[in-house]
């Protein structure tokens, strides 16, 4: 007699320094190994193989209570567009400027306060047309350095997507399409050509082998300096909510 597996869980409770953490359980049909992230707004994410088990699931989460109690102490605030807030574009500091005019660009501009971003539409239609800018902006950055990074491998890629990824910075699918977080545009120069490098060498190496990261090198030998910066300052760039 076959018996169904047992149905996972959405979530789980870990006590974590004295306080009762929620804990978002998602399967992956595609993982071998559990692993334990943050999402954007903070939220503790168990990943676990479809062929895992709940006791095995829990043994991994008590193992790593230290690693999610410091993740969370360390775990940035959101940061939402609006008026008069600072973000980051391509590594400089912008302050945010609400246009009440109705139509026309986001434009970059020096006020008497410094840089800004000045977008158009009102309060009320900034968040989502400043995200939409830049999403327009970080794909155009990436289709540019993607294909200047092919051309020196020697490889192909199907098409650049730009996305909102939770955690992750890049990925290339094995029919040639690469996805790319749209906030590596509010990243250095440097940091951004780092993470096409790396997803544009998958095309030759589809792993994280010594021959995988001597690709990257020969065609970004400067790649350790994208690499450190964003591993350093990475969790800050999650914390940007995109607007609706």
């Amino acid at each position: 007699m076959i018996f169904a597996a047992e149905p996972w869980p959405e979530r789980a409770e870990l006590n974590v320094d004295g306080q009762v953490v929620s804990v978002n359980i998602r399967v992956n049909k595609c993982a071998r190994h559990y692993r334990l992230s943050l999402s954007r707004a903070g939220e503790p994410v168990l990943s676990v193989p479809q062929s895992g088990c709940w006791k095995e699931a829990k043994a991994f989460l008590n193992k790593h209570r230290h690693w999610l109690s410091q993740r969370l102490k360390n775990h940035p605030e959101p940061v939402y567009f609006a008026h008069g807030v600072e973000i980051p574009f391509r590594g400089h500091l912008k302050r945010i400027i609400s246009s009440e005019k109705l139509r026309g660009k986001v434009k970059i501009l020096e006020t008497e306060e410094g840089p800004g971003l000045l977008v158009p539409g009102g309060e009320h239609h900034l968040a989502r047309r400043l995200t939409d800018w830049l999403k327009s902006e970080a794909r155009s950055a990436l289709e540019e350095r993607s294909s200047f990074h092919a051309s020196r491998l020697d490889v192909t890629f199907r098409a650049v997507r730009v996305r909102s990824q939770s955690t992750r910075w890049g990925s290339c699918s094995s029919a040639g399409v690469l996805n790319y977080n749209w906030r590596l545009i509010l990243a250095p120069d440097f940091v951004l050509d780092y993470v096409a490098a790396h997803e544009v060498a998958h095309r030759r190496e589809m792993n994280h082998s010594k021959a995988f990261w001597a690709t990257v090198y020969q065609t970004l030998p400067e790649m350790e300096t994208g690499r450190a910066w964003l591993k350093a300052h990475g969790p800050a760039l999650m914390a940007y909510e995109a607007g609706n």
